[in-house]
């Protein structure tokens, strides 16, 4: 990735888009970070000056469009242009559908879902008048498979994996401006600590954990040689074969088997988890999933 790259990331503060950052000013790009908290952004713009970036942070919440608009329109005033933008600032929700709130659900669908929207939106009109342009977007091995307990997050990515494809059908007149999905299964990062959560019960992400650190590789390289599509965690890949072919089989194992494995016996109060605020606490690239995943108590567990 050469210096001359500028690359525009939306949910920059924690997980895979902190580890995006990281691994984008180790390659020399100038980089615009967007987050709902100044202060978070501002550490993790810190962090890739000390890699030798250049970096400015725009705090940004993708639900809003001026937001997003403001945000594509910085960086052209600082460094003349967009070569890259990852769209990946994502909000997680635990809970059936009816024990899910319907702000709760609405602001799943906002962030994860309109929020790409805006961020293609404002993206492709420097695309086009640069006759160029690379965007990434971070959708979810949900966007091909389902299990219970996270609807909205499932709508979301589901109904951002179509829009990418017809984007891509859209775009055929534009042979230089691409658009690539990347599909992570299970993630080790705060996603499941910043949760909203519904169910009564501590939650725990479904085994395997893979380290951001892979993604964050992963959508450097489609910036560099982009594919129409990346999944990232195999195991967990699986299930998309499965569902396909046996879909009447499917839907009651994984009914059954991710109740018993995502639950953790106890009890804990509903809370809407950084979908309304963000949440300073948890904002490092992995929340620690991968040390004794079964062992490890969630917060306020």
């Amino acid at each position: 990735m050469g210096e001359a790259t500028t690359v525009v990331i939306t949910g920059a503060s924690s997980g895979i888009g902190r580890a995006t950052a990281r691994r984008f000013a180790e390659e020399g790009a100038r980089l615009v970070l967007a987050g709902r908290d100044a202060d978070t952004l501002e550490a993790v713009a810190a962090e890739c000056r000390d890699r030798g970036a250049m970096v400015i942070a725009v705090p940004t919440d993708v639900s809003s469009e001026a937001d997003v608009d403001r945000l594509a329109e910085a960086a052209v005033e600082r460094f003349g242009g967009i070569d890259v933008w990852v769209g990946n600032a994502s909000l997680y929700s635990f809970g059936t559908f009816e024990q899910t709130p319907s702000e709760v659900f609405d602001r799943l669908i906002e962030v994860n879902l309109l929020g790409q929207v805006y961020g293609a939106r404002a993206a492709l009109r420097v695309f086009r008048r640069q006759g160029r342009g690379v965007l990434v977007s971070v959708a979810s091995v949900y966007s091909r498979i389902t299990s219970p307990l996270v609807s909205p997050y499932v709508t979301s990515k589901f109904g951002l994996l179509g829009f990418l494809e017809v984007l891509r059908m859209e775009l055929r007149d534009a042979p230089d401006i691409h658009v690539c999905a990347v599909l992570p299964a299970t993630i080790d990062t705060p996603i499941h600590q910043h949760a909203a959560n519904y169910t009564g019960h501590p939650v725990r992400p479904l085994p395997p954990v893979s380290d951001p650190v892979r993604v964050a590789r992963a959508i450097v390289r489609v910036a560099r040689r982009p594919r129409r599509l990346t999944q990232v965690g195999r195991v967990q890949s699986l299930f998309v074969h499965a569902r396909a072919l046996a879909p009447a089989l499917y839907e009651p194992v994984v009914a059954r088997a991710y109740l018993a494995l995502a639950l953790k016996s106890g009890s804990m109060p509903t809370a809407p988890g950084n979908v309304f605020r963000a949440d300073r606490d948890v904002t490092g690239v992995t929340g620690g999933w991968r040390l004794l995943p079964w062992l490890r108590r969630t917060p306020g567990s």
